[in-house]
């Protein structure tokens, strides 16, 4: 792929996020079928997934489709079906981990292999593409350096990788702890995210082990890694050989997905000089402003820390300052400058969160009874702390209120004159539309308002997904009613 070709690959656990995802600039979207899609809670309907094509399709946007668990002999044949079914729809691509599924009757559809194929090699990576693989979604854990080598060994497979978003505390997703420990397997969907849980570390004689400032390591999220996110790496994976951006969150709410989907757009617009879309924000995309746990590279630039973060798995989103006294449900506190509280706004200390009842000065009321014992348990363990207890907002009730975004398709309308009539034609680089009309040439009492009112009315593209761009006028100025000229113009944008 060049540069244009570079996609963001967003998740979509139905069809209104999906959409929400388009609308803030995704090149592709990924999502569930009605089964087998590696997320039990995220599966959607044959006829909600043709809706969510159409209107990718209408954008330019392609839609995946997860088809990625490890399947039983009793559901191969069903989900042999499905994926006919899915390529009737218009599907792009199936995303697949069960390997067994090439040996079958599969349709004509473009395959990706899963991350959980581990795709961690060169070796592995031409393996699929010599099985008929497209693309394959890079292992997590791999390096710069790693992936570059697999892109310069196989430069003829398209390469995926994860730039955002929950991660997995196992190799490349690969993990059995769930299945182990409650009969629910990640592999299937039914992870039950014993990652996000509060464990001891104890040694080999069952005492706890110490940590750096000799506290116990006790009842801490050992296992709960940070968010990844590589947005100041793009450059360097574009450089590598990586040409889809994918953001993890099938899970993810439309707000999540909106701010996550918008703030790549504008860093791979940057990088690119150029979109072929325009987008009207109502906010400014920040990461921090929704579900977030920290962030890692994650092995990107070899062993990095912190990868994890024991006090919490829960989303701390943004630090804003310190809280320096608690007295029951009123906390001082001292804010970063230019953080402005609102009521309802969600706050963090270590693992435990409220809202904002109030604030005056440097007092805030709270939803919850807090005393300054309480507040420093917490600070014993968050070794985070510089002069106070660290105050973090997970809700900024303003900022989520905000999250719109409208995408239009530029377009350059050319009107010209023909022989019996007039030729309409609209062009974007997705779309090209050309209809001729017959009419006939009546000279116009005042040329300027003729060719204005062409243009005018040619231009008005209202709730379609169009955008005038250029208008170009190949015609002597003729008299055409309004009411033609609109007649003409929804024909052409319609298909009709």
């Amino acid at each position: 792929m060049t540069n244009h070709q570079l996609q963001i690959l967003s998740p979509a656990k139905d069809k209104q996020v999906a959409f929400a995802a388009i609308q803030a600039g995704a090149d592709a979207v990924y999502i569930g079928a009605p089964a087998y899609g590696a997320r039990q809670a995220a599966g959607n309907s044959l006829e909600d997934l043709a809706e969510v094509v159409r209107y990718a399709h209408t954008y330019g946007v392609q839609v995946l489709v997860t088809l990625n668990t490890l399947l039983r002999d009793d559901e191969y044949a069903d989900a042999v079906a499905l994926a006919h079914a899915l390529y009737s729809i218009g599907v792009d691509a199936l995303i697949i981990q069960d390997l067994h599924l090439l040996d079958l009757d599969l349709p004509p559809i473009r395959l990706h292999a899963s991350t959980q194929c581990d795709n961690r090699t060169p070796e592995q990576v031409k393996r699929l593409r010599d099985m008929g693989f497209k693309r394959g979604v890079l292992a997590r854990e791999l390096s710069i350096d790693e992936i570059r080598a697999i892109h310069q060994a196989v430069p003829d497979i398209e390469l995926e990788a994860f730039v955002h978003g929950a991660l997995c505390v196992s190799y490349s997703g690969r993990c059995y702890i769930s299945e182990v420990l409650a009969g629910r397997s990640a592999n299937r969907g039914a992870c039950a995210q014993f990652c996000r849980m509060a464990y001891d570390l104890l040694d080999a004689d069952g005492n706890e082990v110490l940590d750096d400032d000799g506290r116990p390591i006790h009842q801490r999220y050992l296992l709960s890694l940070q968010d990844l996110d590589r947005s100041a790496y793009l450059q360097e994976l574009i450089d590598a050989g990586v040409t889809t951006f994918k953001i993890e969150g099938r899970l993810k709410d439309a707000d999540y997905v909106t701010n996550i989907t918008a703030y790549y757009r504008e860093k791979i617009d940057h990088l690119t000089c150029g979109a072929g879309h325009a987008y009207t924000r109502s906010f400014v995309p920040d990461p921090s402003k929704t579900f977030h746990r920290g962030a890692t590279d994650y092995f990107l630039h070899g062993r990095t820390r912190p990868m994890a973060n024991w006090a919490t798995p829960k989303s701390t989103g943004e630090y804003i300052g310190e809280v320096l006294e608690a007295r029951g449900n009123t906390l001082r506190v001292r804010l970063n400058d230019g953080i402005v509280l609102h009521n309802g706004d969600g706050l963090t200390i270590g693992s435990e969160g409220f809202n904002v009842n109030g604030i005056e000065g440097n007092l805030m009321k709270i939803n919850k009874w807090l005393n300054d014992q309480m507040v420093h348990k917490w600070y014993m363990v968050n070794d985070q702390m510089v002069n106070g207890i660290p105050l973090y907002r997970n809700l900024d009730v303003e900022f989520t209120k905000s999250l719109h975004s409208e995408r239009r398709i530029p377009v350059d309308i050319l009107f010209r004159e023909t022989e019996d009539g007039f030729e309409l034609s609209y062009h974007s680089l997705i779309h090209s539309f050309t209809h001729s009309f017959t009419f006939p040439h009546e000279p116009a009492k005042n040329p300027d308002k003729a060719l204005d009112t062409i243009r005018t009315q040619l231009a008005k593209l209202g709730d379609t997904p169009f955008v005038a761009r250029d208008i170009r006028i190949e015609s002597a100025p003729y008299f055409i009613p309004i009411s033609i000229l609109n007649e003409w113009r929804r024909q052409i944008v319609n298909g009709k």
